[in-house]
């Protein structure tokens, strides 16, 4: 039995035939800069089975990528706009493309997020930190930023000369509303609104499976990545805005606390906590959970398959909240 449930196949194939598709660019009016909350007002509505065309425009400013010699030209005109408007923002400093209100999605339900497509729209990616941020605060009291030209067609980043970086565009944040008791949360930290997870594994192709709190799930998008390792361990990847196309999915059989993934090859679980230790834990009785209820194990031969089979690894280190992810592959169940 795959994760998506078999039985559920006629329905989403339903779903899916009845679907529309939509465009949602970045701009001043379909932006929210740094936070997930309940009362964020929706930019677009779509039905289940739609699939919506995004543009997101990353996280560095016009100002760092214009003192870094990025030509005027490579520089998104959403940007600039986004940039002069007078936007409330915070707490966090993300800009994420959304709320996306999706019918029929109700807390309780899942959405399923399949990300079809993710295409590269300048050839720069940004890396940067400073004094207080990224894993290692004590050893680098200076702010750092640089451009990493991105070759596209060879979808490779040329860090430095005889340096040259494989890509893998992904989202670093896509997530829903928290639930309404959480109020307005910075959107650093991820947790069971996935929100920025940062975890590479996410590439088209993949899918997203996120609990959701409020009506209407309320999804947002943003912090683009043309690649990034596993710890993110400056607080930045391969930065860059990126153009993502998504079908979004109501599964009203699926029940979820903590997000999971599904990639061609594996099943992903996932846990967060400021405490390494605690997130790892959360994310090893996410992969028990997963293999009871899918695969009909018992918890103690869970356990003991998520010791043999599973690979548990730090998605990231350095937004607020540590990530943790496991993955087991799809293969070794026949």
């Amino acid at each position: 039995m795959k994760f998506r449930y078999a039985a559920a196949g006629a329905l989403l194939l339903a779903t899916v035939l009845h679907a529309a598709e939509h465009r949602l660019a970045a701009s001043p009016e379909t932006v929210v800069i740094g936070n997930y909350w309940s009362e964020s007002k929706p930019v677009l509505t779509i039905q289940s089975g739609d699939t919506v065309t995004i543009e997101t425009v990353g996280t560095a400013s016009v100002a760092a990528l214009e003192r870094l010699n990025v030509p005027a030209d490579q520089i998104p005109e959403s940007l600039r706009a986004i940039t002069k408007a007078k936007l409330d923002r915070g707490p966090g400093g993300h800009i994420l493309t959304g709320p996306i209100f999706i019918e029929g999605a109700e807390p309780g339900d899942v959405l399923e997020l399949r990300i079809e497509k993710i295409t590269l729209p300048v050839p720069w990616a940004y890396n940067a930190f400073g004094p207080t941020s990224g894993f290692l605060t004590e050893d680098f009291k200076t702010r750092f930023s640089k451009v990493i030209p991105l070759d596209r067609e060879r979808m490779r980043a040329n860090f430095a000369p005889g340096i040259s970086v494989p890509l893998h565009p992904f989202f670093g944040s896509m997530g829903v509303a928290p639930p309404a008791a959480a109020g307005r949360i910075n959107s650093a930290p991820p947790g069971i609104h996935a929100g920025n997870l940062d975890n590479r594994n996410l590439v088209a192709g993949t899918t997203l499976f996120i609990p959701v709190h409020v009506k209407g799930a309320l999804f947002q998008v943003g912090d683009g990545h043309a690649g990034q390792g596993d710890g993110e361990v400056d607080i930045t990847g391969l930065e860059t805005p990126l153009i993502g196309t998504f079908r979004f999915v109501v599964r009203k059989d699926l029940h979820l606390t903590w997000p999971r993934a599904e990639t061609p090859t594996h099943y992903i679980v996932m846990g967060t906590d400021e405490d390494l230790t605690v997130a790892a834990k959360v994310a090893v009785r996410e992969m028990i959970d997963f293999l009871v209820t899918t695969r009909g194990l018992s918890k103690e031969d869970a356990y003991s398959l998520s010791s043999i089979a599973a690979d548990f690894a730090i998605t990231q280190l350095v937004d607020g909240k540590k990530g943790v992810h496991g993955m087991i592959a799809k293969s070794i169940f026949q």
